[in-house]
């Protein structure tokens, strides 16, 4: 029996249009009640995840400190996502999807924010001594024991989606990008990568959180540097491009020659879509990680995680947005560049990829292509933690060994599978994983402005005051 029309019959539902307005209207919700925290106090956090002013001091509790706790999150958030689906987005959606992803990107930094704050505030620690956190613990913790199936809900389908988005489809991601690009086949991809993802996961969070600490700071350099060249050499188009994004995010964009035209609401659907895709604001992932950053209040956690959001929307998928329209790959009749043709056949990452090279040529290929295999891996590397938190809340530390080796597993099997089903099966248990989320927020929104205001308005001033004195 094929189950595939099965599971995208319930996606199509799952992924609909209340499913988007949820979530959009969380981050509306969480924005207005904490007055637009996410803007006016952007620069600070930036300064807490970055500086020596976020770091922890004598006594406060925790694994690793906020830096570390970001980059894992990071790890986990900045994939494949971000080179494939800002190209999905803008090629069907047209150049106004960009301006939409970063709408739900902006609105998203009060659902990450919140989502981080109740982690810290409601974390537990497990049985060898690290401290455990997510959604299934400020669902039971904060909402009380009556919601405990909503709980083991979301574990349960995290556990799930781990194994899936954030693992099998990454690793077949990254064996395509090795055989086509450097001609080396799928088995032996399977067996490096997991004897790589073993020897990392295994030596259990504050290696994974080491390892992202390099990661991430080193793919996005390569990524974000390679973006920064094609705009500066077509410096003069950037302006262009801004006025396209801006223009057609409230106009449809006309159909000519091969290309079949844009309404405006596939531009807002495409770019709400994507832009919760490569952020994961709502699913609850930030908050997997959150608890364990070491730190004296939880609103500082909170701030750094939400810089998180920006980085990933506002940074790296502007960059591919902005390449891509620049470069004229998103459309079939040609781009800001003269003389550039859409190669129809093309989609996704190897869209992205081609974009980059017809500007930079072979080098703009092996950018996407190292892209590719950092931004996988380290997504592998990051859902990890994810998929754990999730199993040692249904099962216990007692069990993480054995998720352990079905995780490495799964990585390897993915190199070689056809993952079109566990595509579907994941996106499901995302959108399974976002709604008992999203109601605790809404649930627990009263919480997250009570310890807001609580730190602004005592610990905050008085780190202030005493800077003051002391300078």
């Amino acid at each position: 029996m094929d189950i595939l029309p099965i599971l995208d019959t319930i996606n199509s539902y799952l992924w609909g249009t209340p499913s988007l307005i949820l979530l959009f209207g969380t981050g509306l919700l969480l924005t207005v009640m904490l007055k637009g925290l996410q803007f006016s106090k952007l620069l600070y956090a930036f300064k807490l995840g970055f500086t020596k002013e976020g770091n922890a001091k004598a006594g406060d509790e925790g694994d690793v400190s906020n830096f570390k706790a970001l980059m894992t999150a990071l790890a986990g958030t900045i994939g494949n996502g971000n080179i494939a689906g800002v190209a999905t987005a803008i090629a069907i959606g047209g150049p106004g999807a960009m301006f939409w992803m970063w709408i739900v990107g902006l609105l998203g930094m009060a659902t990450k924010y919140s989502e981080a704050l109740l982690a810290m505030k409601y974390r537990v620690k497990n049985a060898n001594g690290e401290y455990s956190s997510g959604p299934m613990y400020y669902v039971e913790r904060g909402l009380g024991r009556k919601f405990k199936w909503l709980a083991v809900a979301f574990a349960l389908f995290g556990a799930f989606a781990a194994l899936g988005i954030g693992n099998s489809v990454q690793s077949n991601t990254i064996a395509g990008v090795m055989e086509t690009s450097f001609g080396i086949n799928n088995i032996t991809t399977a067996i490096i990568l997991s004897l790589l993802a073993g020897l990392i996961i295994f030596g259990g969070l504050k290696r994974i959180s080491t390892v992202a600490g390099v990661f991430v700071p080193v793919m996005a350099i390569l990524y974000i540097g390679g973006s920064l060249l094609i705009l500066g050499i077509n410096y003069d188009q950037i302006i262009p491009a801004f006025q396209m994004i801006f223009y057609y995010a409230f106009n449809p964009v006309a159909a000519t020659g091969g290309f079949v035209g844009v309404l405006v609401a596939e531009a807002i659907r495409n770019g709400v879509a994507r832009g919760i895709f490569s952020n994961e604001a709502g699913l609850g992932t930030a908050a997997l990680i959150a608890g364990n950053a070491k730190t004296d209040h939880p609103v500082k956690q909170a701030l750094v995680a939400m810089t998180g959001t920006f980085i990933v929307t506002i940074i790296v998928c502007t960059m591919t947005g902005l390449v891509l329209i620049i470069s004229g790959f998103w459309d079939p009749t040609g781009g800001l560049i003269s003389g550039v043709e859409h190669p129809a056949h093309l989609e996704g990452g190897a869209l992205t990829g081609a974009a980059f090279a017809s500007v930079l040529g072979i080098v703009g290929e092996y950018i996407v292509a190292f892209s590719i295999i950092f931004f996988g891996f380290s997504t592998i590397v990051g859902w990890y933690v994810y998929g754990e938190k999730c199993f040692e809340y249904l099962v216990g530390t007692k069990g993480i060994f054995g998720y352990r080796a079905v995780y490495i597993f799964a990585c390897g099997v993915g190199a070689v599978a056809n993952l079109t089903t566990v595509w579907a099966f994941a996106d499901m248990a995302n959108a399974l994983m976002m709604i008992p989320n999203l109601i605790a927020l809404i649930l627990l929104s009263k919480v997250v402005v009570r310890e807001t205001n609580d730190y602004f308005e005592n610990h905050y001033k008085a780190a202030k005051g005493a800077e003051k004195a002391a300078g």
